[in-house]
């Protein structure tokens, strides 16, 4: 019978390994299990609304992004997978930079990328999903949702 021997003992005192304030990386780890979770649902429900509910792809236009945007259910909806995918994306790439990345700077302008590029991403995101205009002035009538005036 073989044994395994103990493991080393930490190289850091317990005193000193103690750290104060919150542990970013539990709760980053938690909201990657938590968040891909409802993403599941999320983007099954979207891929099933928009290919296999109705006409499929083909009834897939404007009207039909109208339509839906006019909802405030599918606005609620896709604005938490918008802010759930996002953000579980960026928070996967930081993973990614600092296993990677091993100079201090280059780790900085990484990270800095990411957290700018998901801010502007978001805001211009959420912008998209609540200032759309599902009746905009002067288009075709044949190409407006049923529910827009015609002039």
């Amino acid at each position: 019978m073989s044994t395994i021997d103990a493991p080393r003992s930490p190289l850091v005192s317990p005193q000193r390994r103690r750290k104060r304030g919150i542990n970013w990386e539990k709760w980053g780890w938690i909201y990657m299990r938590a968040s891909g979770v409802v993403l599941v649902v999320l983007i099954f429900g979207h891929l099933f609304v928009n290919l296999f509910a109705g006409e499929g792809v083909k009834a897939i236009d404007f009207a039909f992004v109208a339509g839906k945007l006019a909802d405030p259910f599918w606005v609620a909806w896709d604005t938490l997978l918008l802010w759930l995918a996002l953000i579980h994306g960026a928070n996967g790439m930081r993973t990614i930079v600092n296993d990677y990345a091993n100079n201090r700077l280059v780790r900085y302008i990484l990270l800095g990328a990411i957290a700018l590029s998901t801010i502007v991403l978001l805001t211009l995101g959420t912008l998209v999903i609540y200032t759309f205009d599902p009746c905009p002035a002067g288009s075709p009538a044949d190409l407006l949702p049923s529910f827009c005036p015609v002039p």
